[in-house]
């Protein structure tokens, strides 16, 4: 007879966990456990790896969640094998191989080539992809035996460096590092890559490094995180507005954070702005977003008081100042 299983309690977190994705597990599956570790009553993530990439996925709780979508317009870094000879039929190493050829290329034609698909560039979406079409995913066409048309994506290759080759032997590669646009699909990237040099090819290895200012140096990984105890755990956790790195810091007194936070706009000396991060004064906290035009302060995405209390009572830097208050 199987022991009942064990409730967890769930709680308020609030912030973004940086978490080193393993191989093999879906973002989902990541975000569930580390979502389970944490106790945490809300999680989302700011944008899918593939089972087969690892590395650096950021995990939003609590308020934290409620700008997630913002970073999905994030530049991302990934070290990625492209397998050379070999073409799959999903261009990672999970599909089956249905083309082999002979890989003939010079290193002056991987130079040429890589220099070929820098800067903008129009790539067609892969059918193994979460991309819906009808709304079904293109993988679901995919696994039944179709292939549907798909709309051209334009995307920007930033940067496309070549960190190690083979061109010979049992198992040709190309190893690079690759600077790109949101929406960038790198399977077909390398896929395209090793076609134009004429030998087709596929990913056989994927790891993101950074995403918008979140490198892997900061990330954690589900083992580390899960040989820690709770307030380890919560140590890890960034605060909410790093996912507003870029945007223009304003800051409110009381009254005007209240108004604020009810919804209403508000006029100040400021200059126009598309991106603002909002904060009270005392006590100093995140509000929400923004944006101003002609003067005015214009709310966007807020925080509850509930949540920003939680944050408050959460935060070391805080405790001093809420025990004054009270």
């Amino acid at each position: 007879m199987n022991a009942p299983r064990t409730r967890v309690q769930r709680r308020p977190v609030h912030g973004v966990l940086l978490l080193d994705k393993p191989i093999g597990l879906s973002s989902n599956d990541a975000l569930q456990k580390a979502k389970w570790l944490l106790r945490a009553e809300k999680a989302g993530h700011t944008g899918t790896l593939d089972p087969l990439a690892t590395g650096v996925l950021p995990l939003c709780f609590g308020a934290a969640t409620k700008f997630s979508q913002l970073h999905l317009d994030a530049d991302k870094t990934y070290e990625t094998t492209v397998r050379l000879g070999l073409k799959t039929s999903t261009a990672d190493a999970e599909g089956e191989v249905i083309q082999q050829r002979p890989v003939t290329c010079t290193v002056g034609q991987v130079v040429e080539v890589l220099d070929r698909f820098m800067g903008p560039i129009t790539q067609v979406p892969p059918m193994y992809s979460a991309l819906k079409k009808d709304g079904k995913a293109l993988y679901e066409y995919a696994r039944a035996g179709e292939t549907v048309e798909r709309e051209p994506r334009h995307v920007v290759i930033h940067d496309l460096e070549l960190l190690d080759m083979q061109l010979d032997g049992d198992k040709p590669f190309l190893s690079l590092r690759v600077t790109c646009s949101k929406g960038t699909y790198i399977r077909t990237l390398g896929e395209d890559i090793a076609e134009a040099l004429g030998c087709g090819g596929h990913l056989s290895a994927l790891r993101r490094v950074a995403t918008g200012p979140f490198e892997e140096s900061a990330c954690v990984t589900l083992e580390d995180l899960t040989a820690m105890d709770e307030p380890q755990r919560e140590a890890r956790l960034m605060p909410v507005q790093s996912l507003l790195a870029d945007h223009t810091a304003v800051t409110l007194d009381t009254e005007n954070a209240g108004r604020f936070l009810s919804g209403v706009r508000r006029r100040g000396e400021w200059l126009d702005h598309d991106r603002v991060c909002v904060f009270g004064e005392q006590p100093p906290a995140l509000l929400g977003s923004a944006h101003v035009k002609a003067g005015e302060l214009i709310p966007g995405r807020l925080l509850s008081p509930l949540e920003i209390q939680q944050i408050l009572e959460r935060s070391p830097v805080n405790q001093p100042l809420l025990a004054q208050q009270a």
